[in-house]
């Protein structure tokens, strides 16, 4: 979780996001193949259990990851943000999607069919390298949030997935590091494995702390080096 160790970015976009690693002529090709989009918040880009094998390559925006379980359970899985891509599953081995994606806000996006993807991974092999490590990449951080989920305090595993979120996905400004995206206490716990109480009795004592600042539609991180600092504790 080092700033050090974060890549830095070929493009406009973060350099963990696939078109962040990527260089402007292989993006340009990406987005001249496929068809362009703009969606409102709310808008759903992918459902889950649909048949659909477009992949979508968010250019600008946020959207949020859900899964639904057989008892009607809606959990977040992750947040997307503008250089991601989304539906990549479903793209590479045709199968039903596994969660359903929504906009958070407005969002530019551009879809890509199975076949013209298969096409541009064929032209370009950096681009089918960088896909390859983008879903390693999701399924390393999977892996690192069920493991956190037994083996750290609520606490730290909020302080853990705020730091990695804002190293990825924040904006720099005079009051700390601002999230582009809302997360709820459900969304939080969902996160972090954890009661939705519990959440918001550890957002509250990272509040009471300085560290974080959170209202309607915000997520601040206001002191980035102690939230770090308290994510690295364990």
């Amino acid at each position: 979780m080092e700033p050090s160790n974060v890549p830095v970015a070929q493009g406009p976009w973060p350099a963990s996001t696939l078109l962040g690693r990527l260089d402007g002529r292989i993006v340009a090709e990406l987005v001249a193949a496929g068809r362009r989009r703009t969606v409102l918040a709310g808008e759903v880009l992918v459902r889950q259990g649909g048949q659909e094998r477009t992949l979508l390559l968010l250019l600008s925006g946020a959207a949020k990851v859900f899964a639904t379980t057989d008892s009607g359970h809606q959990a977040l899985l992750a947040v997307r943000v503008g250089g991601d891509c989304v539906g990549e599953m479903g793209a590479l081995d045709g199968a039903p999607r596994s969660a359903t994606v929504t906009a958070c806000g407005p969002l530019e996006l551009v879809v890509l069919t199975q076949a013209t993807l298969s096409t541009q991974m064929d032209r370009h092999p950096r681009l089918s390298l960088e896909f390859g490590r983008t879903i390693a990449d999701r399924l390393r951080w999977a892996n690192r949030r069920r493991l956190e989920f037994g083996g750290y305090p609520v606490k730290v595993r909020l302080a853990r997935l705020l730091t990695e979120l804002g190293l990825e996905h924040g904006h720099c400004g005079p009051g700390g590091i601002r999230l582009p995206f809302r997360l709820t206490q459900p969304e939080l716990a969902a996160l972090t494995g954890a009661a939705e109480t519990t959440v918001h009795k550890a957002l509250r004592e990272l509040r009471l702390e300085g560290l974080v600042e959170t209202g309607y539609g915000t997520t601040v991180l206001c002191d980035p080096g102690r939230l770090s600092a308290l994510a690295e504790e364990a």
